[in-house]
């Protein structure tokens, strides 16, 4: 396996499954850019709950970046032409809304840090 960081764009819907032992899992299918203009599907699967609540709130086209365990495969398309694919195990998930959310937690410790700072320089 391959450990990677794969940026892309979800194709389809997440789907939320049960496997047969009853244990919830997560799959869904990015697209993601290589050289040339061309593309590679990623098949990716979780078991984390919250990687796998990222996926299900994203739609169609949604740009998502996931972390994780990677394995290269081949599949044949309808002309039987062989393509690349990539399986990935996604242990980690970041999407715009992540951004935003880091963003505004940033901004906000900075803003109390130098509110602190004020404080402790103002003698009362």
């Amino acid at each position: 396996m391959i450990d990677a960081l794969v940026a892309g764009t979800l194709y389809g819907l997440a789907k939320k499954r049960t496997g047969p032992s009853g244990r919830p899992f997560v799959t869904a299918k990015l697209r993601a850019a290589i050289s040339g203009g061309e593309s590679v599907f990623v098949n990716a699967i979780t078991f984390s709950d919250s990687v796998g609540a990222a996926l299900l709130a994203l739609a169609d086209g949604d740009a998502v970046t996931l972390a994780g365990s990677l394995a290269p495969k081949v599949w044949t398309d309808r002309d039987g032409h062989a393509r690349p694919a990539l399986d990935m195990v996604a242990h980690a998930a970041l999407t715009a809304y992540h951004v935003q959310r880091r963003r505004k937690a940033v901004q906000a410790a900075s803003t109390t840090t130098r509110a602190d700072a004020a404080l402790q320089d103002d003698p009362l």
